[in-house]
């Protein structure tokens, strides 16, 4: 199948399982299974490539499995998050209730399906190196496996910790500046924008590989921009407070370094 085809029929699969979702999640009125069905979607979307496309097979199963292992981590993260505090829904969600009070409905659906067309978009990665027929690893599709590695490890790391500074109810109310957490107060955040970096260094290897250079470049702004830091920024000085400021004068926001003196 060649690359238009394989596009056009995961675009529209996807489409299709987001309107699924979103008849899910007004079933159980929590709108933030969305997160969980974002990350469960790469999986999918990367063992559809490496199984219909023309490319390598070594190259498409490396990739693919890259793509689901990563995927796989992060939806089941998201899923226990997620359902853990159901039927309380997360603060982001709850914020686009207010807003979009007037359409709800029809603007939450639409933001169901941008997210669908979000993974198509920073599917790239997976297509490219897909279709890519030469029978051989280039050196930068093994740096970009090999950053792959060290940024999941990075971030299952630093969910783990915060994990288990939360399950201590003698932190209840405190800032977690352990572990990872003393060198970056997202350091979360930080290696997952490293695995976005990870699959644009594996999609150099192949012809028409720097269009993925989308995957980091939307990632990063996400998360500096929009819904990652400045969100959760906010809602821990709301909780934490000063306790919260003297974290910020002290750590970087995203790429781990020294702690400030």
């Amino acid at each position: 199948m060649n690359a238009a085809l394989l596009l056009l029929a995961a675009t529209a699969a996807l489409c299709l399982i987001f309107a699924a979702v979103f008849l899910m999640a007004r079933r159980i009125d929590n709108y933030g299974i969305v997160d969980i069905a974002w990350s469960y979607a790469f999986a999918a979307l990367a063992a559809f490539y490496a199984l219909a496309g023309s490319g390598w097979p070594v190259r498409r199963a490396l990739i693919g499995a890259l793509a689901c292992l990563w995927s796989l981590r992060l939806g089941t993260h998201l899923y226990v998050r997620v359902m853990g505090h159901h039927p309380v829904e997360d603060g982001r969600y709850l914020a686009l209730r207010q807003r979009w009070a007037a359409n709800f409905t029809r603007e939450m659906f639409r933001f169901f399906q941008m997210q669908a067309m979000s993974v198509v978009l920073l599917g790239a990665a997976f297509l490219v190196a897909s279709i890519n027929p030469r029978p051989a690893l280039h050196p930068l599709e093994i740096a970009g496996a090999f950053l792959w590695l060290i940024a999941l490890t990075g971030e299952a790391l630093a969910d783990r910790q915060l994990a288990a500074f939360k399950r201590d109810s003698a932190n209840r109310g405190r800032v977690c500046a352990t572990g990872l957490w003393r060198y970056s107060r997202h350091p979360n955040y930080f290696f997952e924008w490293l695995v976005w970096v990870a699959f644009f260094v594996f999609s150099l290897g192949s012809p028409w590989g720097w269009v993925a250079i989308i995957g980091p470049a939307s990632i990063l702004w996400l998360l500096l921009r929009v819904t990652g830091i400045p969100m959760n920024e906010e809602q821990n000085l709301r909780n934490r407070g000063d306790a919260y400021r003297r974290y910020q004068q002290t750590t970087s926001a995203f790429v781990p370094w020294l702690p400030k003196k």
